[in-house]
């Protein structure tokens, strides 16, 4: 499949993602992100977009270790391709802070 381009929207703002992937597979992901974006600067009250990024980013890393702790192997499959997706959009939203 070729790339596309895919207008995503986490923590208030847009993002063009390109991606081999299905448009719909990648609004799936920029929706959980999001979801995890808005529970931890909930949690985590006043905070700047890159905090609340990096602490989700470990929010997600802690769960990825916990699953390969559990020995599920399609389940660490399944968070080992979440994280390497997250980290490119945290690299997106990172470059957009210095921008």
């Amino acid at each position: 499949m070729a790339q596309q381009a895919t207008t995503v929207k986490i923590h208030g703002q847009e993002y063009t993602i390109r991606a081999d992937r299905d448009p719909e597979y990648i609004q799936s992901i920029a929706r959980f992100v999001d979801d995890r974006m808005r529970e931890t600067a909930r949690d985590a009250g006043q905070v700047t977009s890159l905090r609340v990024a990096i602490l989700s980013a470990l929010n997600i890393a802690d769960e990825l270790f916990q699953e390969r702790e559990s020995g599920t192997a399609d389940a660490v499959h399944s968070l080992e391709e979440r994280a390497r997706r997250l980290v490119a959009t945290l690299e997106e939203v990172v470059d957009d802070e210095k921008a």
